[in-house]
């Protein structure tokens, strides 16, 4: 299972987002630049999360994008499922309807199992969870001295 880049880029331009609630909102071309997406994509990316209510945008002179809620009560279940819609790794696992070997398929559980346990993952973790991490990943360690 790959994601798209539309999922990883959203989440990462998310986390930009999140670093700065609730102070002030931030400019796309900041999120573009500072994540490495082209600004033109990103642009399709912030309208499926603005009109979903995941993001706001700002006006004015000091706008840009910020998250409509806190980041520690938006999950990456609700931002993939934005982006790209179900986890189910084949059809039938959404749809068993259209599926004639439903009822005797060997590996349909499997599929179940791997989106419940995708979800589960997604469901986990909040922006918040990320921004902590981006945190952790870019702060300089405490001091260090040497003798």
């Amino acid at each position: 299972m790959r994601l798209s880049t539309k999922a990883r880029y959203g989440a990462r331009a998310l986390v930009e987002l999140a670093l700065a609630y609730p102070e002030k909102a931030v400019p796309m071309k900041n999120v573009a630049r500072e994540q490495h997406i082209s600004r033109k994509y990103l642009e399709h990316i912030f309208a499926d999360l603005k009109a979903t209510g995941i993001i706001r945008s700002v006006r004015g002179m000091r706008g840009g994008y910020g998250l409509a809620r806190s980041p520690s009560h938006i999950d990456l279940y609700e931002v993939f499922a934005a982006l790209e819609g179900s986890a189910a790794p084949v059809d039938c696992v959404d749809h068993p309807e259209g599926c004639p070997m439903k009822s005797v398929c060997p590996t349909r559980d499997t599929w179940v199992e791997l989106k419940e346990a995708v979800e589960n993952v997604l469901k986990n973790t909040t922006l918040q969870d990320l921004a902590k991490r981006k945190r952790q990943k870019t702060e300089p360690e405490g001091l260090m001295y040497h003798i």
